[in-house]
C-alpha cells in the first residue's frame, strides 16, 4: 500500500514495476539518490566504526603511557633517594678518612718526638 502511494508520488519506477511504461529519468535518478544514500550510510558506518577503534586503540596507549610517567617518576624519586644515602655515606667515609689521617699524623708526630727523645738521651 505504501509502496503504490509512494510510486504514484515520485512517478513510475520501471524497474519496481513491470506495468510501467515511463521513458523518463526519473527512475534512474530516484535509484541513483537512494544507491547514494545506501553507500553513504554504509561508508559513514565504516569511517565511524574506523574512528571508534583508533580512538580505543589511542586511550588505551596515552593510558599505558601515563602509567609508564608514573611508575618513571616513582623510580626516579627512589633513585634520588639511594643518590643521596650514598652521597651522605661517601661524606661520612671522607670524613673518617681525614680523622684515620689525622689520628696517623698524630701518632707520626709523636713517634719522631720519641725518637728524638730517645736519641738525645
Amino acid at each position: 500500500m505504501w509502496l503504490q502511494i509512494l510510486l504514484a508520488i515520485w512517478g513510475c519506477i520501471p524497474e519496481l514495476s513491470s506495468n510501467c511504461k515511463d521513458m523518463t529519468n526519473a527512475s534512474s535518478a530516484y535509484f541513483g539518490i537512494v544507491g547514494g544514500a545506501a553507500i553513504g550510510a554504509v561508508v559513514s558506518w565504516w569511517i565511524y566504526y574506523r574512528q571508534k577503534k583508533i580512538t580505543e586503540k589511542q586511550d588505551f596507549i596515552l593510558n599505558r603511557i601515563k602509567e609508564v610517567d608514573e611508575n618513571h617518576e616513582q623510580l626516579l624519586k627512589k633513585l634520588q633517594v639511594v643518590e643521596q644515602h650514598h652521597d651522605d655515606t661517601l661524606n661520612t667515609i671522607l670524613e673518617l678518612s681525614k680523622k684515620i689521617d689525622h689520628i696517623v699524623e698524630k701518632q707520626d708526630r709523636l713517634q719522631e718526638l720519641m725518637n728524638k727523645s730517645d736519641s738525645n738521651k
